[in-house]
């Protein structure tokens, strides 16, 4: 008796190495950006950012390219978010004292989050190392720093115009004043100095700035 011949076993698809390309890649870019900004970039390995977001090496690869490229993504999203939160107070009509301390807040908002402590900002704490053998980031910290120079000096030529300072202020040079301000309190906020004295040292530079209240 001829014996029939088992039909073959549906072949077992083979198993997926990870995560698959869509495993919430914005919570993980997240991840990644707050290890970047807690450490830098040479000091966090693959090991790091494989742990920090739940992602496998292949996985991240897949997702975001090499090491590098996660790291300018996170650059990049810090940008976007950094400047998401002071474009309204730039843009809005107010005295210019008010604007001041508001995107001072803002900054030091920023700079003072952190679930391990202040995480300070990446351009100055990261980004500007990195600066030094990276063209591409370089280019990027420079565009950055020339964006805020550029916001101040708009808010200072309005504030002019509007008479709130004398005729003889230079908006540029103020500008740079106050991102000076703003690059200060952040390499002080990740050394942990207080909120309070990081607030006064916020109120003096635009005294400076602006001339002190009466």
């Amino acid at each position: 008796m001829v014996q029939k011949s088992k039909p073959p076993a549906a072949a077992t698809p083979p198993k997926r190495r990870g995560r698959p390309r869509a495993y919430e890649p914005e919570i993980a870019l997240g991840k990644a950006l707050d290890l970047f900004r807690r450490q830098g970039f040479a000091a966090t390995s693959l090991d790091d950012l494989s742990e920090a977001t739940g992602m496998n090496r292949p996985s991240l690869y897949g997702a975001f390219g090499d090491k590098r490229e996660l790291y300018i993504k996170s650059y990049q999203r810090y940008r976007e978010e950094a400047r998401a939160s002071m474009v309204e107070i730039f843009r809005q009509e107010m005295p210019v004292r008010q604007r001041l301390e508001r995107i001072f807040a803002s900054a030091l908002n920023i700079y003072l989050s952190g679930e391990t402590g202040p995480r300070g900002c990446f351009t100055v704490v990261t980004a500007a190392s990195e600066a030094v053998g990276d063209p591409e980031i370089r280019a990027m910290v420079l565009d950055g720093l020339t964006e805020l120079d550029k916001a101040f000096a708009n808010c200072f030529r309005r504030a002019r115009e509007k008479g709130e300072l004398p005729a003889s202020a230079d908006p540029a040079a103020l500008a740079q004043l106050a991102s000076a301000t703003v690059h200060s309190i952040a390499i002080r906020s990740r050394a942990r100095v207080s909120r309070k004295e990081l607030e006064a040292i916020v109120k003096g530079a635009i005294d400076v700035m602006v001339g002190a209240k009466p």
